[in-house]
């Protein structure tokens, strides 16, 4: 059987980039953790680490096992911090991925009044990249627009919201508060990158209707959507609720097609039961799991 010192050894590593680094975080010496990660590679005949200067790279064989250990120790943390008293969530950490940072802060905000004692990490993606980052188990949960119906993972409902357009103020279709979906043929658009679920309905729904635009400006962010917007690139889309007013833009509902949408929060079927997912999970307001 591998000797896990050695498996952690090498994962802390691997985490920090330098064996000086990794070793100042687990508060052991350099020469111990070096021993622990060469007795590793000589009992399998493998090379893990390209040592550069006073930092290392991952061999391919390195990245592999990186996301074994990824793993192993997200199993290791979980562990401890039920055993450390976690089910009471006197402390804890929750990592959450999420698509925007507006359909998960008011939930945030609930969880941390409920359970001061906690603390959190949030990093924002798109909707598919979010529920990989849960999948590789660098995230807890993900906030996305996106249901899955892959039996890995849990999914609770956590808000409703819709699509909307928005020009700048000096757009001809500026002046209508709402416009039929067939108005958008012909116009220039901005959207977010493939991945996106707010791409990924609209272009379905004018697909649907047989529209054609003009031409397609893809960005990254929400946040680009509205500047390309005030830029005059066109006519954004996002969700209703990250429809930012002002800068001269103005919001127009479109009619016509059903533009509505669901944020979930989805974890592995295999956490949903440790105690600070599970409590995260049990403070949302649908509560519609599958």
């Amino acid at each position: 059987m591998t000797d896990l010192s050695g498996l952690r050894a090498f994962h802390a590593v691997a985490s920090a980039g330098s064996f000086t680094g990794a070793a100042r975080a687990r508060g052991v010496s350099q020469p111990t953790l070096s021993a622990q990660v060469r007795a590793l590679e000589e009992a399998h005949g493998i090379r893990l680490f390209d040592r550069v200067g006073r930092t290392v790279r991952l061999t391919p064989v390195g990245h592999s096992l990186f996301a074994v250990t990824a793993r192993l120790a997200a199993a290791e943390e979980a562990a401890a911090d039920f055993l450390a008293g976690t089910k009471a969530l006197t402390r804890g950490h929750l990592r959450i991925a999420a698509d925007s940072a507006r359909h998960v802060m008011q939930a945030l905000a609930r969880f941390r009044d409920t359970h001061p004692g906690l603390t959190f990490a949030l990093s924002i993606g798109n909707s598919t990249a979010v529920v990989d980052q849960v999948a590789a188990h660098e995230a807890d949960i993900a906030v996305t627009a996106r249901q899955t119906s892959d039996p890995r993972f849990h999914s609770v409902r956590l808000r409703s919201d819709r699509l909307v357009a928005f020009a700048r103020s000096d757009h001809p279709l500026a002046r209508y508060r709402s416009i039929p979906i067939e108005a958008i043929a012909g116009q220039d658009l901005i959207l977010r990158e493939r991945g996106s679920v707010t791409r990924e309905v609209f272009e379905g729904r004018l697909a649907e209707a047989g529209i054609r635009v003009g031409s397609l400006l893809e960005v990254q962010t929400r946040e680009a959507v509205h500047d390309a917007v005030a830029a005059g690139f066109g006519i954004g889309v996002v969700f209703g609720s990250e429809f930012r007013p002002g800068e001269g833009l103005r919001r127009i509902a479109v009619t016509g097609a059903d533009l509505s949408v669901a944020e979930y929060a989805v974890c592995l079927e295999e956490r949903r039961r440790i105690p600070v997912v599970r409590a995260f999970l049990d403070i949302l307001p649908d509560r519609e799991g599958t």
